[in-house]
């Protein structure tokens, strides 16, 4: 009998088998996969629609300085209407632009003026790919700081206003261009 402030020697023998044992029944072996769902990375289109309503970073970490790049998966809400903004302005800049140059106007833009009095066509190609890269680069880049000054979101909505006023000149180059005994009214 042994006191009752001593501790108990170590299990040996036969104990020491059936207590190992009883751990490794209830251990489940290295060939046991408790994942029975398909692997998420082969549901694409999934990941791509429940991301865009479910999305994991709305705001960059805390570690990180505001002047550095860091991306995101959910941009503000107005970033899409200035985008979309930008978008359609552009594309009037092109209507107007090949009206101007129909009536006698000349293309300032040097890399433009290449393009333009070869295919109108592949002028607005030309002008609508370069203007959504660019808008898309500004979006993806939107908390970043241009030139650690200021915010490249205000940058796009420099670049809306830029627009506004470019179509109001080219509205009033078109008016004093044409001739009111050209225009037709209905």
């Amino acid at each position: 009998m042994q006191p009752a402030n001593c501790p108990e020697p170590p299990n040996t023998g036969a104990d020491a088998a059936a207590q190992l044992q009883g751990i490794a029944a209830a251990v489940p072996s290295a060939g046991d996969d408790r994942r029975e769902r398909l692997d998420r990375r082969r549901r694409v289109w999934w990941s791509v629609i429940y991301g865009s309503f479910n999305p994991r970073r709305r705001r960059p970490s805390r570690r990180l300085l505001e002047d550095r790049y860091h991306s995101l998966d959910w941009h503000d809400a107005h970033l899409l209407a200035v985008a979309i903004g930008i978008l359609l302005l552009s594309a009037a800049d092109a209507l107007m632009t090949v009206r101007l140059l129909s009536v006698g106007a000349d293309e300032v833009n040097p890399i433009m003026a290449a393009v333009v009095y070869r295919s109108a066509a592949v002028f607005a190609i030309v002008k609508m790919t370069l203007t959504g890269l660019g808008v898309m680069t500004m979006v993806t880049l939107a908390r970043y700081r241009f030139m650690r000054v200021v915010r490249v979101d205000v940058v796009m909505y420099a670049v809306l206003v830029a627009y506004s006023a470019l179509l109001t000149y080219e509205f009033w180059m078109l008016r004093n261009l044409i001739d009111p005994s050209d225009v037709l009214y209905l």
